[in-house]
């Protein structure tokens, strides 16, 4: 029994001194490890929070397009949006407080709060209405709330990939008080910390990066690195989902707009060997899978519906496929002009 004992009191020992051994050399990497890239767009104060914004594309008579990114994705995973309308459009990027490289903010993570953040953003930054308005995951409605606050200054609404308003009711997600969820938030939290410490920073030091995006340019995915090298951006993600609930209850209220542009992009990937196996018609799978955002379509008048063999972050982040929904929006742009 005394020697099970002490076989038992070693191995926690070399677990203590391993983990300590670990903590140790991450504090070390945080104060001589690797800077960070320097940002690629410019710092446009808000109530006092600096957020990052990145403009590309001159300013015209065309609307802007504004990029709204899913819960804790920087302005780096849309980098192929920007690049394929640059020239045709104005396309602004931005980090909400505490993604990628903006500032941490002490204001609530609701979707009224964060449309209004935007708004007061975009007219710090000199740039002006009217504005197509295109989100990704929960930035879709982010971006619904925008367009019933500010209907005058909003010209179409891009949904990319986005969040159901009924995400838990029909589709499974987490609700607030189940263990699942809470699991995810403790999850992050410990995340957190670890990249306080530095540890995350020392294990990319020697990987891939770890929110690297399949179809995103090495340099792009490689300035991902920057946003482990410390907790923010864990914390402002962790923050964001603490609220996701509350913002899926305010966007049921967003539910007519009229007329208004609206074209839905969803992602559903297809196996069609495996359908073919199993004798599915590929477009009778894709009509299916797309059931759920087809009910955006009743948001508006004048709505269409793009199905994408991609998934929920492949719908953009590759090229060829950032690359359609690009030349939707160069269409709605030009419809919008007139």
């Amino acid at each position: 029994m005394k020697i099970i004992k002490k076989i038992i009191k070693r191995i926690f020992l070399s677990i203590a001194l391993l983990i300590a051994l670990i903590i140790f050399t991450g504090l070390i990497f945080r104060v001589f490890g690797s800077a960070p890239h320097q940002p690629s767009g410019r710092f446009v104060d808000v109530d006092g929070v600096k957020f990052h914004i990145n403009a590309t594309g001159k300013k015209s008579h065309k609307p802007t397009l504004v990029i709204e990114g899913g819960a804790g994705l920087s302005t780096e995973y849309y980098h192929w949006l920007s690049e394929g309308l640059k020239d045709s459009l104005r396309v602004v990027r931005y980090d909400r407080a505490g993604i990628g490289y903006s500032d941490p903010g002490t204001s609530p993570r609701d979707a009224e709060t964060i449309a209004k953040e935007l708004h007061h953003l975009l007219k710090n930054a000199g740039e002006s209405p009217p504005y197509i308005l295109a989100g990704h995951s929960l930035g879709g409605p982010y971006l619904r709330v925008f367009t019933q606050l500010y209907p005058d200054e909003v010209a179409a609404l891009v949904l990319i990939d986005a969040t159901h308003p009924e995400q838990v009711e029909k589709y499974n997600a987490a609700p607030r008080s189940s263990f699942r969820f809470k699991s995810v938030l403790w999850a992050l939290n410990v995340a957190a910390i670890s990249a306080d410490l530095g540890v995350i920073g020392l294990f990319e030091n020697f990987s891939e990066p770890l929110f690297a995006a399949e179809g995103l340019p090495y340099e792009i995915n490689n300035r991902t690195k920057d946003f482990l090298l410390n907790g923010k951006c864990l914390r402002a993600y962790q923050s964001e989902i603490e609220s996701y609930h509350t913002v899926l209850q305010r966007t049921k209220e967003t539910k007519n707009f009229g007329v208004l542009p609206i074209r839905v992009f969803t992602a559903v990937e297809i196996d069609k060997k495996h359908l073919k196996e199993k004798g599915i018609p590929v477009e009778e799978y894709k009509k299916e899978h797309g059931k759920g955002q087809k009910e955006y379509l009743k948001l508006s008048s004048n709505s269409q519906q793009y199905i994408i063999d991609a998934n929920h972050q492949t719908i953009f982040t590759k090229k060829e496929n950032a690359d359609t929904i690009c030349s939707v929006i160069i269409e709605l742009s030009k419809v919008s002009e007139n």
